[in-house]
């Protein structure tokens, strides 16, 4: 190599080097410092786009599990608040049962028709005032009349369980789970009942009446409600006994809807460990994608400051050499 004055290629090899090692410990600096392998799209094109992308789902994961925990205390809450139905209901028909028995005078009935009609009111007060984030959970009538206020359309609700817009990210909770638990719901188009209900001095299409549901209680005590008053029934098959059959009725109507609650609280709850699933693979994913390997990347530090300190002592001895054209002048 030719000894110049106006061209050091040894400073200029040198400086290259030296630029390239202080850049390798910059990236290395930042790599421990940020945790990631991957922190400008320059690092990797491809990789930072699917990081991108599994970030954004990671989120939205997030969201889907808190969505369908949602919808699991929906169904619990409704779930439970037929529970407190049930327990009125049965009370209701163990003192219909009571009065069936033939050995209770007027008085004691009228007893007996006072407490069911306390219970029956409460069931009517519950199923009205059942509601989760101000939808009603037991209002849906299904013949479409007053489902206004209801919160409910005649599809339901869908709860967002997954990613996507498709059928598989949504658990559809069938609007018959939220029909109609009032005395009217319940007891809606019972053969036979309406006679009984008329004998007593009743209506069986408007149970939601005070004075009808008074009517009902003594249609279970054995009475008949007149304006007020209750006096004895005469006719023997309209007695107490042919009322438990539609209180047990009543019940399995319950049963049956809570049934159907359990079988997608099952799905809903299952869709939960899904997403803790995918949530967690998703993010072991990511992590192999763009998180930093500290032991790797402190190897590169060192690497790169040695190769730094020697650049920048090679440079200095470098920028000495056109120096030594003076010793032959």
């Amino acid at each position: 190599m030719a000894l110049t004055i106006n061209t050091n290629i040894s400073s200029l090899i040198a400086q290259r080097n030296l630029n390239s090692a202080t850049n390798s410990l910059n990236t290395a600096i930042e790599r421990m410092t940020t945790g990631y392998k991957i922190n400008h799209a320059s690092d990797d094109a491809a990789g930072y786009s699917i990081a991108n992308l599994w970030e954004t789902q990671l989120g939205s994961l997030d969201v889907a599990a808190d969505n369908a925990a949602t919808g699991s205390d929906l169904l619990t809450t409704a779930e439970e608040t037929y529970s407190l139905l049930t327990s009125h209901l049965q009370r209701v028909r163990d003192l219909t049962e009571q009065a069936a028995n033939g050995t209770y005078g007027s008085a004691s009935l009228k007893a007996i028709q006072s407490e069911i009609s306390a219970r029956l009111q409460e069931v009517n007060r519950i199923s009205a005032n059942a509601e989760f984030n101000g939808i009603k959970l037991m209002a849906y009538n299904m013949d479409g009349q007053g489902n206004e206020s209801v919160g409910i359309t005649a599809a339901g609700i869908n709860l967002q369980v997954g990613l996507y817009a498709d059928e598989n990210s949504i658990i559809n909770l069938n609007v018959e789970l939220f029909s109609n638990a009032s005395l009217s719901g319940l007891f809606k188009d019972m053969t036979g009942l309406d006679a009984l209900m008329t004998s007593a001095g009743g209506d069986v299409s408007a149970l939601g009446d005070a004075e009808n549901i008074e009517a009902f209680a003594a249609a279970c005590a054995g009475l008949v409600y007149d304006a007020g008053d209750f006096t004895l029934q005469t006719d023997p098959d309209s007695g107490a006994k042919e009322m438990l059959a539609y209180l047990d009725d009543a019940i399995d109507v319950i049963s049956d809807r809570v049934t159907k609650i359990g079988a997608v609280q099952n799905r809903v709850e299952s869709s939960i460990t899904a997403l803790d699933v995918q949530s967690q693979n998703l993010t072991s994913s990511l992590s192999t994608l763009k998180d930093a390997d500290v032991a790797e990347e402190s190897s590169n530090y060192i690497q790169a400051q040695i190769l730094q300190q020697a650049s920048a002592t090679l440079l200095a001895t470098a920028n000495q050499l056109p120096s030594i054209a003076l010793n032959l002048i």
